[in-house]
């Protein structure tokens, strides 16, 4: 994963308050979990004004017209997820919602950490746990057996 890029991508949601929570692999690695990954999966508060304001973050660092594609209808609609690939670097962005019926950004517990002088909100291990230990990908559950044992989450496995 590009890290610079994924760090001027948080400075950028920060500077334009915009309220997100990273989760997926980006953000057990901040928790300690480390695992390739090629994407960073930011949820974002789904409103007009803050879909604005993730789009002006982004134009911040990427100065893309592909970002004006990026549509608070399809975010706050029927389909709350899209994929972003800038023009240059190898890392890539999902934004999303929420994930089906099983998590929306509300639904999301964080904290902030602050790396390199950039606030960050990410997931709790805890959320983690709960996001990745029922899905059918094979990597998901292995991460999630991965936050068990280093965050003594063995409790919260039904």
């Amino acid at each position: 994963m590009d890290t610079d890029t994924l760090q001027a991508v948080l400075r950028a949601l920060h500077e334009e308050a915009v309220d997100y929570v990273l989760v997926g692999g980006a953000a057990m690695s901040l928790h300690g979990v480390v695992r390739a990954t090629e994407d960073a999966d930011l949820f974002v508060r789904p409103t007009r004004d803050n879909v604005a304001a993730l789009k002006r973050a982004l134009r911040r660092v990427f100065q893309d017209e592909a970002i004006e594609e990026i549509s608070a209808d399809d975010l706050l609609g029927d389909y709350p997820a899209v994929r972003y690939y800038p023009p240059r670097g190898e890392l890539f962005l999902d934004i999303l919602t929420r994930l089906g019926e099983a998590f929306r950004y509300e639904d999301l517990v964080a904290e902030e950490i602050v790396v390199d002088g950039v606030p960050i909100r990410l997931a709790t291990p805890a959320t983690l746990f709960a996001m990745k230990r029922d899905t059918v990908r094979a990597v998901d559950r292995l991460d999630a057996e991965r936050l068990a044992e280093l965050f003594d989450l063995r409790d919260e496995v039904p």
